[in-house]
């Protein structure tokens, strides 16, 4: 009997395999909205371990973020200016290129290094920026 049920499963099965080699139709999905944010706030975290730099739309809007460990550095050179200055412009790079950010307002929080070189480097890297 046991037979018999598995070639009634396969006769069963048969005429359906001819139907899944039939071609199907293609969906589409609509393409992503570019999103366009011409003006955002730099919000950088200056520890003395490590600096991270978020970049946000003015509704607080997470666009791009880089941190000093992010960019590569490891262990006490994550606390250096240099690393804040690297990590910033990663950030600012994306939120750029990107989201066509074209003014920034920086705030900075924290008594690390990275709060030395945030406030000139806005205007290095290619933003109006104004301080707060």
């Amino acid at each position: 009997m046991a037979k018999e049920g598995k070639e009634a499963k396969d006769a069963a099965v048969a005429p359906g395999a001819a139907a899944k080699t039939t071609k199907r139709k293609k969906e589409f999905r609509k393409k992503k909205e570019k999103r366009v944010v011409p003006h955002g706030l730099v919000c950088i975290q200056a520890t003395f371990n490590n600096t991270i730099v978020t970049l946000t739309d003015p509704d607080g809007r997470v666009v791009s973020w880089a941190s000093a460990g992010s960019s590569g550095f490891k262990g006490s050179r994550k606390g250096t200016p240099y690393a804040a200055q690297q990590a910033a412009m990663t950030a600012a790079g994306v939120a750029r290129d990107q989201y066509g950010m074209k003014s920034v307002e920086v705030r900075v929080k924290g008594p690390g290094a990275g709060t030395r070189v945030s406030r000139p480097r806005a205007g290095v890297l290619g933003f109006a920026h104004q301080c707060h």
